[in-house]
């Protein structure tokens, strides 16, 4: 996790905890914008599971912070709960790792980002109103350009198949990647995968 932000452009880790105290000792004197915690943050005689606990106590006492949670959970009640209890982003383990990057992008900006395979499931439970992630609205054109991007077609290749200018593509390809929150290539193609959208 640590090698994906020191890769990422313009992000920077500035505290590390294994536990819950941890965690809210070091948020106390380290000021963050993002935290990015594991839902079951393992603590010395408390349920492993307690992620709720501490998503309220980070919620209450640096109201400010935006909150990225990772997990495994696939429980739609659980899910619903965490969204509730303050998680601005939530990511499932499951997916491309790199989404981790783009979740802390979106909530750095007060955005939501939600899991692809996890906002299917809390819109088969009737929740999709109340917690799809705010998706950033592509053109058409841009939708195109990342798509055959992500199917393997260079820039130029695209702009032959489009029949449209070098530039243009290369423009449109940045523009939708500066929408998306992402910041390279492999950022591209781990949001492509996740949203279906190759």
């Amino acid at each position: 996790m640590k090698a994906i932000f020191a890769a990422a452009d313009g992000l920077e880790v500035v505290g590390e905890a294994n536990n819950a105290s941890t965690l809210l000792a070091e948020l106390a004197v380290k000021p963050c914008d993002v935290l990015v915690t594991d839902f079951a943050m393992p603590e010395p005689g408390v349920d492993a599971n307690d992620g709720l606990r501490l998503i309220r106590k980070v919620r209450q006492d640096f109201p400010d912070l935006c909150i990225v949670v990772l997990t495994s959970v696939s429980n739609v009640a659980i899910l619903r709960s965490i969204l509730n209890a303050g998680a601005m982003s939530l990511v499932n383990k499951a997916e491309p790792i790199e989404l981790v990057v783009t979740a802390v992008r979106h909530a750095s900006v007060g955005r939501r980002f939600v899991s692809a395979s996890f906002v299917a499931a809390l819109a088969e439970a009737g929740t999709e109103t109340e917690f799809s992630p705010e998706e950033p609205r592509l053109s058409v054109r841009e939708i195109e350009v990342v798509r055959l991007f992500a199917k393997g077609h260079s820039i130029t290749e695209i702009a032959k198949e489009l029949d449209r200018d070098v530039r243009t593509i290369s423009r449109q390809k940045r523009d939708a990647m500066n929408k998306l929150g992402v910041r390279n290539d492999p950022g591209l193609f781990a949001f492509v995968r996740a949203r279906g959208l190759g």
